[in-house]
């Protein structure tokens, strides 16, 4: 089992930036690949990155490459998402999510509570 706690989230113009954390405890935390997913009013949940339990590898919803950034600080049990250039389309509620492999989708087997971004244009 792990817990996550998201933060980081919040109100910003479009063209801004946020920083998203995670704050993972329980199991041990580099044993997990981690990874970032987000829900807009009335959509699906949908996948936006994922990091691999080194830091190695990492991936991307094409809506958002070249603009965010996964990492993860495994000496403090956390997972960030740097996001630039924010767009109106941004808007949801972002979701930490963990599992034993890397996932690029949203089946992940735990979440968070969520934090909101709203980008406003």
């Amino acid at each position: 089992q792990v817990q996550l706690v998201e933060s980081g989230g919040g109100l910003v113009q479009a063209g801004g930036s946020l920083r998203l954390s995670c704050a993972a405890s329980g199991r041990t935390f580099s044993s997990y690949a981690m990874g970032w997913c987000r829900q807009a009013p009335g959509k699906e949940r949908e996948f936006v990155a994922a990091i691999s339990w080194s830091g190695g590898s990492s991936y991307y919803a094409d809506s958002v490459k070249g603009r965010f950034t996964i990492s993860r600080d495994n000496a403090k049990n956390t997972v960030y998402l740097q996001m630039n250039s924010l767009k109106p389309e941004d808007t949801a509620v972002y979701y930490c999510a963990a599992d034993s492999e890397v996932v690029v989708t949203t089946d992940y087997d735990f979440w968070g509570q969520g934090t909101q971004v709203t980008v406003s244009s």
